[in-house]
């Protein structure tokens, strides 16, 4: 099965993560209570990534026990795990993760597609960035906006709707 891409203009379409506001941008019901959404949406990613980290501390552990500390430099890459978890679902098919998933919730790159690895791993690393360097207040720039769209989402080009209001939008044969 295919997976709906959003109605836009031929002549607007690209591969551009920038440019001219795409029409499909002017929906309302895509944006309809988003930033809840997203909000609760990353509480579920993050119990996702703590069993992920649990599983991961624990084969370390074993690892480290068993090589008698020669594998210990290999905890160094539990920082890898929330970039690869939110880089592999977003970028992925469905360019969601399991908690966006869970509240109706997926990321567009700015033409209506899916986003590419690329454009999911820079929006996790500047996510994280800029949520530790500012304590969590840049999250407050989706409150000043009628899409909710964050940093990470305006600098990488990427915008984040309603999956039920594009597979209405897109009808029984997308």
């Amino acid at each position: 099965m295919a997976q709906p891409s959003l109605p836009i203009e031929r002549d607007r379409a690209g591969t551009s993560w920038f440019g001219a506001m795409p029409a499909w941008l002017d929906r309302p019901e895509h944006f309809e209570s988003l930033g809840r959404r997203r909000a609760f949406a990353y509480l579920i990613d993050l119990l996702f990534i703590a069993i992920v980290v649990w599983a991961v501390a624990f084969v370390l552990s074993v690892l480290s026990v068993l090589s008698f500390g020669l594998l210990s430099p290999l905890w160094a890459a539990m920082g890898v795990v929330p970039l690869a978890y939110h880089t592999l679902t977003i970028g992925g098919g469905r360019g969601s993760t399991w908690g966006m998933r869970l509240f109706d919730v997926e990321m567009r790159s700015w033409n209506g597609g899916r986003p590419d690895y690329l454009q999911a791993m820079l929006a996790t690393i500047v996510f994280y960035v800029s949520t530790a360097s500012t304590g969590g207040l840049i999250l407050l720039l989706g409150l000043f906006n009628r899409r909710r769209r964050l940093l990470q989402d305006l600098l990488c080009g990427v915008v984040a709707v309603r999956t039920s209001a594009v597979t209405r939008t897109q009808g029984p044969h997308a």
